[in-house]
Protein backbone atom coordinates (compact mmCIF):
# COMPACT_ATOMS: atom_id res chain seq x y z
CA UNK A 1 0.00 0.00 0.00
CA UNK A 2 2.97 2.34 0.85
CA UNK A 3 5.88 3.50 -0.98
CA UNK A 4 7.59 1.12 1.64
CA UNK A 5 9.07 -1.87 0.06
CA UNK A 6 7.46 -4.77 0.53
CA UNK A 7 4.02 -3.38 1.12
CA UNK A 8 2.48 -3.70 -2.26
CA UNK A 9 -0.11 -5.92 -3.22
CA UNK A 10 0.60 -9.31 -4.45
CA UNK A 11 -1.05 -10.28 -7.35
CA UNK A 12 -0.65 -13.97 -6.74
CA UNK A 13 -1.86 -14.27 -2.97
CA UNK A 14 -4.68 -11.20 -2.92
CA UNK A 15 -2.36 -9.77 0.06
CA UNK A 16 -0.80 -6.95 1.03
CA UNK A 17 0.68 -5.19 3.81
CA UNK A 18 -1.23 -2.05 5.51
CA UNK A 19 1.48 0.28 7.02
CA UNK A 20 1.45 3.69 9.39
CA UNK A 21 2.69 5.50 6.63
CA UNK A 22 -0.83 4.54 4.65
CA UNK A 23 -2.77 5.83 7.37
CA UNK A 24 -3.31 9.22 6.71
CA UNK A 25 -4.18 8.64 3.25
CA UNK A 26 -6.40 5.91 4.45
CA UNK A 27 -8.47 7.86 6.60
CA UNK A 28 -8.96 10.92 4.40
CA UNK A 29 -10.30 8.56 1.49
CA UNK A 30 -12.82 6.91 3.83
CA UNK A 31 -13.98 10.09 5.43
CA UNK A 32 -14.82 10.61 1.22
CA UNK A 33 -16.38 7.05 0.86
CA UNK A 34 -18.44 7.76 4.67
CA UNK A 35 -20.50 10.52 2.32
CA UNK A 36 -20.60 12.23 5.63
CA UNK A 37 -20.77 9.46 8.53
CA UNK A 38 -18.72 6.90 10.00
CA UNK A 39 -17.15 9.05 12.70
CA UNK A 40 -14.49 11.58 12.64
CA UNK A 41 -11.85 10.08 10.22
CA UNK A 42 -9.08 12.37 12.33
CA UNK A 43 -9.34 10.61 15.84
CA UNK A 44 -9.61 7.26 13.63
CA UNK A 45 -6.28 8.24 12.48
CA UNK A 46 -4.98 9.00 15.70
CA UNK A 47 -5.96 5.35 16.74
CA UNK A 48 -4.77 3.36 14.12
CA UNK A 49 -1.51 5.11 13.55
CA UNK A 50 -0.77 4.06 17.42
CA UNK A 51 -1.44 0.59 16.82
CA UNK A 52 0.79 0.02 13.57
CA UNK A 53 3.32 1.56 15.53
CA UNK A 54 3.27 -0.66 18.20
CA UNK A 55 2.32 -3.93 16.63
CA UNK A 56 3.47 -3.28 13.26
CA UNK A 57 2.29 -3.82 9.61
CA UNK A 58 -1.30 -5.47 9.12
CA UNK A 59 -1.70 -8.10 6.02
CA UNK A 60 -4.73 -6.97 3.78
CA UNK A 61 -6.70 -9.89 2.42
CA UNK A 62 -8.83 -9.10 -0.75
CA UNK A 63 -12.28 -11.16 -0.60
CA UNK A 64 -11.18 -13.31 -3.74
CA UNK A 65 -8.30 -14.73 -1.73
CA UNK A 66 -9.90 -15.80 1.49
CA UNK A 67 -10.37 -19.59 2.22
CA UNK A 68 -13.80 -20.95 2.59
CA UNK A 69 -13.35 -21.73 6.22
CA UNK A 70 -11.86 -18.40 7.23
CA UNK A 71 -13.75 -16.76 10.31
CA UNK A 72 -14.38 -13.44 9.73
CA UNK A 73 -15.39 -11.12 12.78
CA UNK A 74 -16.03 -7.71 11.61
CA UNK A 75 -16.15 -4.44 14.12
CA UNK A 76 -17.29 -1.29 14.19
CA UNK A 77 -18.70 1.74 16.16
CA UNK A 78 -22.34 2.54 16.27
CA UNK A 79 -23.93 5.38 17.21
CA UNK A 80 -24.46 9.57 16.33
CA UNK A 81 -21.25 10.26 14.97
CA UNK A 82 -21.43 14.15 16.96
CA UNK A 83 -21.00 12.23 20.19
CA UNK A 84 -17.64 10.70 19.27
CA UNK A 85 -16.22 14.17 19.08
CA UNK A 86 -16.49 14.25 22.86
CA UNK A 87 -16.53 10.39 23.94
CA UNK A 88 -13.51 8.80 22.36
CA UNK A 89 -13.31 5.16 22.92
CA UNK A 90 -11.02 3.02 24.34
CA UNK A 91 -8.93 1.23 21.83
CA UNK A 92 -9.35 -2.00 24.30
CA UNK A 93 -13.46 -1.83 23.64
CA UNK A 94 -12.48 -2.93 20.12
CA UNK A 95 -10.72 -6.25 21.21
CA UNK A 96 -13.22 -6.83 23.96
CA UNK A 97 -16.06 -7.07 21.41
CA UNK A 98 -14.80 -9.04 19.08
CA UNK A 99 -12.88 -11.49 21.92
CA UNK A 100 -16.79 -11.60 23.37
CA UNK A 101 -18.59 -12.70 20.33
CA UNK A 102 -15.61 -15.28 19.54
CA UNK A 103 -16.14 -16.68 22.68
CA UNK A 104 -20.19 -16.97 22.78
CA UNK A 105 -19.91 -18.49 19.27
CA UNK A 106 -16.75 -20.76 20.72
CA UNK A 107 -14.61 -20.09 17.46
CA UNK A 108 -11.37 -18.21 16.54
CA UNK A 109 -11.09 -15.85 14.36
CA UNK A 110 -8.74 -15.83 11.31
CA UNK A 111 -9.84 -12.22 9.76
CA UNK A 112 -11.15 -9.02 11.46
CA UNK A 113 -13.34 -6.81 8.36
CA UNK A 114 -14.93 -3.76 8.52
CA UNK A 115 -18.61 -3.04 8.32
CA UNK A 116 -18.51 0.25 6.21
CA UNK A 117 -15.97 2.31 4.16
CA UNK A 118 -16.04 5.49 6.30
CA UNK A 119 -14.50 7.58 9.09
CA UNK A 120 -13.67 6.26 12.08
CA UNK A 121 -14.92 2.83 11.19
CA UNK A 122 -12.47 2.18 8.47
CA UNK A 123 -9.67 2.29 11.01
CA UNK A 124 -11.13 0.83 14.29
CA UNK A 125 -10.93 -2.58 12.32
CA UNK A 126 -7.30 -1.71 11.70
CA UNK A 127 -6.78 -1.07 15.46
CA UNK A 128 -8.41 -4.87 16.36
CA UNK A 129 -6.26 -6.64 13.44
CA UNK A 130 -2.98 -5.07 14.75
CA UNK A 131 -3.83 -5.56 18.26
CA UNK A 132 -4.89 -9.25 18.08
CA UNK A 133 -1.84 -9.85 14.78
CA UNK A 134 -4.89 -10.73 12.48
CA UNK A 135 -5.23 -10.02 8.65
CA UNK A 136 -7.62 -7.49 7.86
CA UNK A 137 -10.17 -7.70 5.36
CA UNK A 138 -9.40 -5.86 2.17
CA UNK A 139 -13.27 -4.57 1.87
CA UNK A 140 -16.52 -3.70 3.28
CA UNK A 141 -19.97 -4.85 3.34
CA UNK A 142 -21.45 -1.17 2.20
CA UNK A 143 -18.70 0.23 -0.27
CA UNK A 144 -19.77 3.52 1.62
CA UNK A 145 -21.52 4.50 5.15
CA UNK A 146 -25.06 3.60 6.27
CA UNK A 147 -26.28 4.70 9.67
CA UNK A 148 -28.05 1.54 10.30
CA UNK A 149 -26.73 -1.92 11.18
CA UNK A 150 -28.78 -3.80 8.47
CA UNK A 151 -27.84 -2.16 5.62
CA UNK A 152 -25.22 -3.84 4.32
CA UNK A 153 -25.04 -6.32 1.78
CA UNK A 154 -24.45 -9.32 4.23
CA UNK A 155 -28.68 -8.64 4.82
CA UNK A 156 -28.80 -8.79 0.65
CA UNK A 157 -27.40 -12.66 0.95
CA UNK A 158 -29.14 -13.70 3.84
CA UNK A 159 -26.40 -13.47 5.93
CA UNK A 160 -27.43 -12.80 9.81
CA UNK A 161 -26.39 -9.87 11.73
CA UNK A 162 -26.25 -11.84 14.84
CA UNK A 163 -25.20 -13.09 17.02
CA UNK A 164 -23.35 -9.65 18.26
CA UNK A 165 -21.61 -8.25 21.13
CA UNK A 166 -21.84 -4.72 21.97
CA UNK A 167 -19.48 -2.85 24.50
CA UNK A 168 -19.50 0.79 25.74
CA UNK A 169 -16.41 2.60 27.48
CA UNK A 170 -17.60 1.15 31.07
CA UNK A 171 -17.00 -2.35 31.32
CA UNK A 172 -20.58 -3.13 30.07
CA UNK A 173 -20.74 -5.56 27.49
CA UNK A 174 -23.85 -7.81 26.14
CA UNK A 175 -24.66 -10.54 23.24
CA UNK A 176 -27.86 -10.06 20.77
CA UNK A 177 -29.48 -12.83 19.29
CA UNK A 178 -32.30 -11.53 17.46
CA UNK A 179 -34.98 -13.09 14.75
CA UNK A 180 -34.12 -10.37 11.95
CA UNK A 181 -31.25 -7.71 11.11
CA UNK A 182 -33.64 -5.07 11.64
CA UNK A 183 -34.28 -6.62 14.79
CA UNK A 184 -30.91 -6.12 15.57
CA UNK A 185 -30.62 -2.58 14.67
CA UNK A 186 -33.85 -1.61 16.38
CA UNK A 187 -32.80 -3.69 20.09
CA UNK A 188 -28.96 -2.45 19.48
CA UNK A 189 -29.70 1.25 19.10
CA UNK A 190 -31.48 1.47 21.96
CA UNK A 191 -28.85 -0.25 24.16
CA UNK A 192 -26.87 2.44 22.20
CA UNK A 193 -28.43 4.96 23.82
CA UNK A 194 -28.37 4.13 26.76
CA UNK A 195 -24.60 3.35 26.44
CA UNK A 196 -23.92 7.37 25.62
CA UNK A 197 -25.58 7.12 22.63
CA UNK A 198 -21.89 5.36 21.13
CA UNK A 199 -20.84 1.77 21.42
CA UNK A 200 -18.53 -0.84 19.70
CA UNK A 201 -20.37 -3.67 17.99
CA UNK A 202 -19.19 -6.93 16.76
CA UNK A 203 -21.74 -9.06 14.38
CA UNK A 204 -22.11 -10.63 11.26
CA UNK A 205 -19.94 -13.44 11.90
CA UNK A 206 -19.08 -15.01 8.56
CA UNK A 207 -17.40 -17.68 6.76
CA UNK A 208 -14.89 -16.73 3.87
CA UNK A 209 -17.43 -18.22 1.22
CA UNK A 210 -19.70 -15.72 2.36
CA UNK A 211 -17.63 -12.86 2.26
CA UNK A 212 -16.22 -13.41 -0.79
CA UNK A 213 -19.97 -13.03 -2.12
CA UNK A 214 -21.45 -10.67 0.04
CA UNK A 215 -18.42 -8.29 0.38
CA UNK A 216 -17.55 -4.94 -1.60
CA UNK A 217 -14.28 -5.77 -2.57
CA UNK A 218 -11.07 -4.22 -2.14
CA UNK A 219 -12.20 -1.00 -0.36
CA UNK A 220 -9.38 -0.12 1.84
CA UNK A 221 -7.14 -0.01 -0.92
CA UNK A 222 -9.76 2.25 -2.69
CA UNK A 223 -9.42 4.50 0.45
CA UNK A 224 -5.48 4.94 0.01
CA UNK A 225 -5.70 5.97 -3.51
CA UNK A 226 -8.26 8.74 -3.00
CA UNK A 227 -6.43 9.82 -0.58
CA UNK A 228 -3.22 9.72 -1.96
CA UNK A 229 -5.07 11.39 -5.23
CA UNK A 230 -6.19 14.39 -3.02
CA UNK A 231 -2.67 14.73 -1.27
CA UNK A 232 -0.76 14.48 -4.89
CA UNK A 233 -3.22 16.94 -6.75
CA UNK A 234 -2.54 19.29 -3.79
CA UNK A 235 1.32 18.77 -4.21
CA UNK A 236 1.16 19.99 -7.53
CA UNK A 237 -1.65 22.82 -7.57
CA UNK A 238 -4.25 20.68 -9.41
CA UNK A 239 -7.81 20.37 -8.42
CA UNK A 240 -8.11 18.21 -5.55
CA UNK A 241 -11.96 17.84 -6.14
CA UNK A 242 -11.53 16.79 -9.38
CA UNK A 243 -9.09 13.96 -8.75
CA UNK A 244 -11.52 12.59 -6.34
CA UNK A 245 -14.84 12.55 -8.73
CA UNK A 246 -12.09 10.98 -11.40
CA UNK A 247 -11.14 8.07 -8.94
CA UNK A 248 -14.58 7.10 -7.77
CA UNK A 249 -16.10 8.12 -11.91
CA UNK A 250 -18.99 10.59 -10.55
CA UNK A 251 -19.01 14.45 -11.03
CA UNK A 252 -19.04 17.66 -9.14
CA UNK A 253 -22.55 18.63 -9.00
CA UNK A 254 -22.73 21.71 -7.21
CA UNK A 255 -20.23 24.56 -5.30
CA UNK A 256 -21.52 26.63 -2.67
CA UNK A 257 -21.02 28.01 0.93
CA UNK A 258 -23.23 26.71 3.62
CA UNK A 259 -25.42 29.43 5.06
CA UNK A 260 -27.73 27.27 7.34
CA UNK A 261 -27.31 23.51 9.49
CA UNK A 262 -29.84 22.35 11.60
CA UNK A 263 -29.05 19.33 13.66
CA UNK A 264 -29.84 17.41 15.97
CA UNK A 265 -28.80 13.99 17.79
CA UNK A 266 -32.03 11.78 18.14
CA UNK A 267 -32.09 8.41 18.93
CA UNK A 268 -28.93 7.85 18.32
CA UNK A 269 -28.41 9.35 14.84
CA UNK A 270 -26.95 12.91 13.76
CA UNK A 271 -30.24 14.50 12.06
CA UNK A 272 -30.38 17.21 9.77
CA UNK A 273 -30.13 19.42 6.66
CA UNK A 274 -27.59 22.05 5.42
CA UNK A 275 -28.25 24.71 2.87
CA UNK A 276 -25.61 25.97 0.50
CA UNK A 277 -25.94 29.49 -1.54
CA UNK A 278 -24.39 28.50 -4.88
CA UNK A 279 -20.93 29.82 -6.15
CA UNK A 280 -19.18 30.56 -9.44
CA UNK A 281 -21.32 28.72 -11.95
CA UNK A 282 -24.00 27.69 -9.21
CA UNK A 283 -24.47 31.62 -8.01
CA UNK A 284 -28.14 32.79 -7.46
CA UNK A 285 -29.08 29.13 -6.55
CA UNK A 286 -29.52 26.90 -3.11
CA UNK A 287 -28.70 23.30 -2.64
CA UNK A 288 -30.29 21.46 0.65
CA UNK A 289 -28.36 18.59 1.71
CA UNK A 290 -30.53 16.12 4.28
CA UNK A 291 -28.58 13.84 6.38
CA UNK A 292 -29.04 11.19 8.48
CA UNK A 293 -25.35 10.36 9.58
CA UNK A 294 -24.85 10.18 6.21
CA UNK A 295 -25.78 12.52 3.29
CA UNK A 296 -28.95 11.14 1.77
CA UNK A 297 -30.63 13.41 -0.26
CA UNK A 298 -29.63 16.47 -2.52
CA UNK A 299 -31.29 19.39 -4.08
CA UNK A 300 -31.16 22.12 -5.99
CA UNK A 301 -33.95 25.02 -5.98
CA UNK A 302 -36.78 22.24 -5.61
CA UNK A 303 -35.26 19.86 -7.93
CA UNK A 304 -33.35 16.54 -6.39
CA UNK A 305 -29.71 15.95 -8.03
CA UNK A 306 -28.89 12.80 -6.47
CA UNK A 307 -30.49 10.52 -3.51
CA UNK A 308 -29.13 7.52 -1.88
CA UNK A 309 -27.81 4.51 -2.42
CA UNK A 310 -25.63 7.09 -4.59
CA UNK A 311 -22.61 8.66 -3.08
CA UNK A 312 -23.28 12.71 -1.86
CA UNK A 313 -19.51 13.86 -0.67
CA UNK A 314 -19.12 16.76 0.67
CA UNK A 315 -15.45 18.40 0.12
CA UNK A 316 -13.48 21.58 0.98
CA UNK A 317 -13.48 23.60 -2.33
CA UNK A 318 -10.20 24.56 -2.07
CA UNK A 319 -8.40 21.64 -0.19
CA UNK A 320 -10.36 18.29 -1.61
CA UNK A 321 -10.46 17.55 2.38
CA UNK A 322 -13.80 15.31 3.39
CA UNK A 323 -16.30 17.36 5.55
CA UNK A 324 -18.50 15.08 7.72
CA UNK A 325 -22.23 15.93 8.56
CA UNK A 326 -20.88 16.77 12.37
CA UNK A 327 -18.44 19.15 11.39
CA UNK A 328 -20.46 21.28 8.99
CA UNK A 329 -20.73 24.49 9.30
CA UNK A 330 -21.56 28.35 8.43
CA UNK A 331 -19.22 29.76 6.01
CA UNK A 332 -17.48 26.34 4.68
CA UNK A 333 -17.39 26.57 0.75
CA UNK A 334 -18.19 22.70 -0.22
CA UNK A 335 -18.00 21.07 -3.70
CA UNK A 336 -20.46 18.26 -3.87
CA UNK A 337 -19.79 15.25 -5.63
CA UNK A 338 -21.67 12.60 -7.02
CA UNK A 339 -20.18 9.10 -7.51
CA UNK A 340 -22.13 5.96 -8.50
CA UNK A 341 -22.89 2.87 -5.08
CA UNK A 342 -22.00 -0.58 -5.69
CA UNK A 343 -24.42 -2.07 -7.96
CA UNK A 344 -25.77 -4.10 -5.39
CA UNK A 345 -27.70 -1.03 -3.81
CA UNK A 346 -29.57 -0.39 -6.83
CA UNK A 347 -31.30 -3.44 -7.17
CA UNK A 348 -35.17 -4.02 -5.75
CA UNK A 349 -33.54 -5.72 -2.76
CA UNK A 350 -30.96 -3.04 -2.19
CA UNK A 351 -33.02 0.29 -2.88
CA UNK A 352 -35.72 -1.39 -0.55
CA UNK A 353 -33.32 -1.41 2.27
CA UNK A 354 -30.95 1.90 1.73
CA UNK A 355 -33.03 3.73 -0.91
CA UNK A 356 -34.88 7.58 0.33
CA UNK A 357 -38.23 5.74 0.94
CA UNK A 358 -36.71 4.14 3.76
CA UNK A 359 -35.39 7.35 5.41
CA UNK A 360 -39.14 8.86 5.20
CA UNK A 361 -38.59 10.78 1.76
CA UNK A 362 -41.37 10.31 -0.57
CA UNK A 363 -39.36 9.79 -3.54
CA UNK A 364 -37.44 7.29 -5.35
CA UNK A 365 -34.49 7.44 -5.82
CA UNK A 366 -32.46 9.61 -8.37
CA UNK A 367 -28.98 8.73 -9.93
CA UNK A 368 -26.48 11.34 -10.07
CA UNK A 369 -25.87 10.89 -13.96
CA UNK A 370 -29.40 11.16 -15.07
CA UNK A 371 -30.28 15.10 -14.17
CA UNK A 372 -29.09 17.64 -16.25
CA UNK A 373 -27.15 20.31 -14.36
Amino acid sequence: MSDTPGTNTTATTGTARLAAADIADLARGAAILGTGGGGDPYIGQLMALEALEENGPVELVTPAALPDDAQILPVAMMGAPTVMIEKLPSVEQFVVAVDALGRYLGVTPTHIACMEAGGVNSTIPIVAAAQMGLPLLDGDFMGRAFPELQMVTATLFGIPATPMSITDDKGNAGIFTTVSNLWAERLARVVTVEMGAAAIVSLYPMRGHQAREAAVADTLSLCVRLGRAVREARAVHADPVAAVAQVLGGRLIHRGKVVDVVRRTTAGFARGEAKLAGLEANAGTTLALSFQNEHIIATRDGVVLATAPDLLICLDMDTGEPITTESLRFGHRIALVAAPCDARWQTPAGIELVGPRYFGYDLDPVRWDQVAL
